[in-house]
């Protein structure tokens, strides 16, 4: 069984991270790819139809999967269309510009029998693996901080639809997703969120710089994206009740994926930078998990295939929204806010 995909934007998204991943998952074929530049397209993708419209891409009747890596405005109307049109449905983060919208596509999707999966391909990344797997291990105790970093150098403002005014832009929405999606999947939901924005880069028009703290019972867990982080700053900083970790460099399936390298190359997610333990009895070198964001889409083909989940389940796409959405909340107000889902979506997520 081979599933057909249309993948819907040639962006940053869909060239850099999609089209290789898909192409390089057996059993999953990149048929289609809807975008204005077929020259650019076919550049890249010499064999791959493409459709200039989206509708007409997502309509057509040879196409299983529809994945759409559009700017966020443009996310939950088309998985709209897709749902509609009976397709399974991946959609890149964030799913969707508020919980109101996510739930709606949720819900949808249930109604109408179809998958809907959201791109949550950080959980596949070396970094993160590594210290996960420490914490499961209990080489930290128990948790009392958890801080985990998004920090790059780009003091210039550029022309692009993430950066400039209008809904979906800014730091916290490209890459919030991304690290809450994370501490959820370790943690579980907090009982508030606590956060500050700020436009830091002379003429930045949204939000360049997230402080985000989520506040369990004793734990606390710092989220940060900053653009003016010119030295960088560790990956991961985590403290327990048995000792400290701290994981600097981050996971390089990103940086690999843009210098060609893809899964099936031998170098595909290793990662040299080890992590580091310091316990009362000294320090030591954790070897690097590797990393492997095309399970995401391994795991995708087997449950189409086979049955079951797949790699996210929406009740934890729709968590992840909760606590992104109040996270903008808190940064306009100034106070806590307890992310807004119902007991009903509490319990579905606790189900694991």
């Amino acid at each position: 069984m081979t599933i057909r995909a249309a993948l819907i934007g040639f962006g940053y998204a869909g060239k850099t991270f999609h089209a290789p991943l898909i192409n390089a998952t057996h059993g999953l074929e990149l048929a289609v790819v809807a975008s204005s530049d077929a020259a650019k397209v076919h550049a890249v993708l010499a064999g791959v139809v493409v459709e200039p419209d989206p509708l007409a891409a997502i309509a057509r009747a040879d196409i299983d999967l529809v994945v759409i890596a559009t700017p966020n405005p443009s996310h939950a109307p088309l998985a709209r269309a897709a749902i509609a049109a009976g397709k399974a449905v991946v959609v890149d983060k964030p799913m969707a510009l508020d919980l109101a919208e996510a739930r709606e596509l949720v819900a949808l999707a249930k109604a109408a029998n179809v998958p809907l999966w959201v791109f949550h391909n950080r959980r596949w990344d070396s970094d993160f693996l590594t210290v996960r797997q420490a914490i499961d291990d209990g080489l930290l105790g128990t948790v009392a901080h958890f801080e985990s970093h998004f920090d790059r150098f780009r003091p210039h403002v550029r022309d692009r639809w993430r950066e400039n005014a209008g809904p979906g832009s800014g730091v916290w929405q490209d890459l919030g997703p991304h690290l809450v999606d994370q501490a959820l999947h370790v943690f579980g939901l907090p009982d508030r969120v606590t956060a500050s924005f700020a436009r830091q880069r002379p003429g930045s028009a949204a939000t360049d710089w997230a402080h985000v703290v989520l506040e369990y019972p004793q734990l606390r867990c710092i989220l940060h994206a900053g653009m003016l982080v010119a030295g960088g700053s560790p990956r991961f900083i985590v403290h327990g009740t048995a000792g400290s970790l701290i994981k600097t460099l981050p996971d390089r399936q990103e940086a690999q994926l843009l210098e060609g390298l893809t899964p099936r190359d031998a170098a595909w997610g290793l990662d040299a930078d080890p992590a580091v333990l310091h316990t009362p009895e000294g320090t030591h070198a954790i070897a690097a998990t590797r990393g492997d964001q095309s399970l995401f889409y391994h795991t995708l083909v087997q449950s189409l295939a086979h049955g079951g989940i797949g790699p996210i389940r929406p009740i934890e796409a729709l968590a992840t929204t909760a606590v992104v959405e109040a996270s903008e909340l808190s940064a306009n107000n100034g106070k806590s806010v307890v992310p807004a889902l119902t007991g009903a979506e509490r319990e579905s997520y606790a189900l694991q």
